[in-house]
């Protein structure tokens, strides 16, 4: 596996400012990877090191118009190596391996805008990332034979496959089933959620262990220990709180936001842990896009 490419520590103000510079597509560069990956946090991981990778060849990029195509065409082929080692795509594949079917390319219409969620977990990647290009992105075949690397004929071929995988899905919603628990997570979790809603920092630190890991998008990657995470979340006002919850099925914490309407969710942090300890936290706090990309959110507890 290829060693990742994100900076360590606090982020330069030069790449903070080259994120400046591709807000504008991150949203839409985010919905593609989540399609593609099959989950919404999976796909704003794959999108941080499509960023960075670009970052550090940005001087070979001679036509700032190009930088889209350069995005996209990156985050593709991350997409494509992460969905290599996902078991899970493995056994998606299976349930389609004849590639006999070819119908003509013509627009997919409401059959997949139904299917849109399925075809993340039933298509191929190169059939996937062609679906979702043409009929979700609108690009030319031109344009999406450079950005996946093939050709026009292998495009349309793609489209004609997919779309027939498509069609020949049932027409019911998918019955996902509930997320799988494991108790001893689920303690650790309300522990910690238990001590965040409580501000008590000493108490959160010690559910971590000493080498916990953290990533806070477009802001910091390293040590937690070297990082003023807690101290940034205790600047905070009293109109947040985190919860227990679930994003595409995924059990995560949600911190939620209290607005006119009430609480909201309004970004996830991922927790990993080893036995009883913390080793890992992701937060996504400066990533408005992907509650709005999830196929579902839900607050599973708010206390």
């Amino acid at each position: 596996m290829q060693p990742r490419l994100e900076p360590a520590g606090l982020f330069d103000v030069r790449y903070v400012a080259f994120l400046e510079t591709v807000m504008h597509l991150r949203e839409r560069l985010h919905r593609y990877c989540a399609r593609m990956t099959g989950s919404a946090l999976d796909g704003e991981d794959v999108m941080q090191e499509t960023l960075f990778e670009i970052y550090r060849k940005i001087e070979k990029i001679d036509d700032p118009g190009a930088l889209r195509s350069w995005l996209f065409r990156t985050a593709h082929n991350r997409c494509v190596d992460f969905l290599r080692n996902q078991q899970t795509r493995r056994r998606a594949e299976a349930n389609f391996t004849a590639d006999e079917i070819v119908l003509p390319a013509e627009p997919a219409g409401q059959g997949a805008d139904r299917a849109i969620e399925r075809l993340v977990i039933h298509l191929p990647p190169k059939e996937r990332a062609c679906i979702l290009l043409k009929d979700v992105f609108d690009y030319s075949l031109e344009e999406i034979a450079d950005l996946v690397g093939s050709t026009v004929g292998g495009v349309k071929a793609a489209l004609s496959r997919g779309r027939a995988k498509l069609a020949a899905l049932p027409s019911q919603p998918i019955v996902r089933p509930e997320p799988w628990r494991d108790p001893q997570l689920s303690r650790l979790l309300n522990r910690y959620v238990e001590l965040f809603n409580r501000r008590d920092w000493d108490g959160v630190r010690a559910l971590t262990s000493a080498d916990a890991q953290l990533r806070v998008s477009d802001c910091f990657r390293g040590p937690l220990s070297e990082s003023p995470y807690f101290v940034e979340y205790e600047k905070g006002n009293a109109n947040w709180k985190m919860a227990i919850g679930a994003v595409d099925d995924e059990i995560v914490l949600l911190v939620l936001h209290r607005g006119e309407g009430g609480w909201k969710p309004v970004y996830p942090v991922r927790i990993e842990a080893a036995g009883s300890t913390v080793n890992r936290i992701s937060d996504y706090y400066a990533c408005p896009w992907l509650i709005r990309a999830a196929r579902t959110v839900v607050v599973a507890s708010s206390n």
